[in-house]
């Protein structure tokens, strides 16, 4: 992966920002289907990333989102203005942050860009290539900070890696300053390896969150608090964030202990899905070992 850590730039007043949180990008007037996928998690990715820029130097002038209502819980919190209609959106922010579902993006960008093509925009998604504004815009990129976001859970966010990419040298320049100002890990990468970047991210965490998430359910069924479970998750992720997660990989998957494993198996004979990904994650343990 060609990556590389930007130096520090000088900071300079950009002006206004609008940022776009978009829970249904057509509106009320959408087709139904088209209503169904089209949507955001107001309170996550977006949400802290509205309230870092807000106590920076900036300015987020509007939060549009299908409803008002939805639109309105984060613009009370980084005092905008709260909009549902893509006519009420302005025309004159410096840059235009969009964050959808992937299916939504495509769909969304000709409406949001048509009247504003001399602007700046950037999505933030991992696995969508930059190019998604190409021939809507002049001027485009992306800022994609990469973590999970949920509502309630305070982020350090200079602690969160920032990618972006820009279509040409100003627009790079123009994505660099912001994510400079609000983290302190920003990286140039395009969209072909972001998209590796991403793929490691689903493994990494939401894979690993999932797999939590069965080992609760396990304990829960048999009346065992899933909490039971904290110190050896956070012991796990401390040794894998700084050493090789497979040289400090341990169970019987690593050692081949095949009389534990079998065991373990019959355990699980009336849930074949979880069989099935014990033996699966089971061989990659021991193949990562030679």
């Amino acid at each position: 992966m060609d990556t590389s850590i930007l130096g520090p730039v000088p900071v300079r007043e950009f002006g206004r920002y609008a940022n776009l949180a978009l829970l249904e990008a057509f509106g009320k007037d959408a087709p139904s289907e088209v209503k169904r996928v089209h949507k955001l998690d107001v309170y996550g990715k977006i949400h802290h990333l509205a309230l870092e820029i807000s106590q920076s130097d900036h300015q987020i002038v509007q939060v549009f989102s299908r409803t008002l209502e939805s639109a309105s819980l984060l613009a009370g919190k980084v005092n905008c203005e709260p909009v549902n209609e893509m006519s009420k959106v302005v025309c004159d922010a410096d840059l235009y942050i969009v964050s959808v579902k992937d299916d939504a993006l495509e769909m969304l960008i000709p409406e949001l860009c048509k009247g504003r093509e001399d602007k700046m925009f950037a999505h933030t998604a991992g696995s969508m290539p930059m190019d998604v504004f190409k021939g809507y815009a002049r001027h485009y990129g992306v800022f994609y900070p990469m973590q999970t976001f949920t509502k309630d859970k305070k982020v350090a966010f200079e602690n969160i890696p920032i990618f972006i990419e820009g279509c040409g040298a100003y627009e790079t320049s123009f994505l660099k300053r912001l994510a400079e100002q609000i983290s302190r890990s920003v990286y140039e990468l395009d969209s072909d390896n972001r998209k590796y970047l991403h793929l490691s991210a689903v493994f990494a965490c939401n894979f690993a969150n999932h797999c939590v998430a069965i080992g609760q359910q396990i304990l829960e069924n048999h009346h065992i608090p899933g909490s039971v479970l904290r110190p050896l998750v956070m012991e796990t992720m401390d040794k894998a964030s700084s050493h090789s997660a497979a040289e400090v990989q341990t169970g019987p998957a690593v050692r081949n202990d095949r009389n534990v494993m079998e065991k373990q198996m019959q355990l699980l004979e009336n849930q074949p899905e979880l069989q099935q990904i014990y033996e699966m994650m089971s061989k990659s343990i021991f193949k990562f070992k030679r």
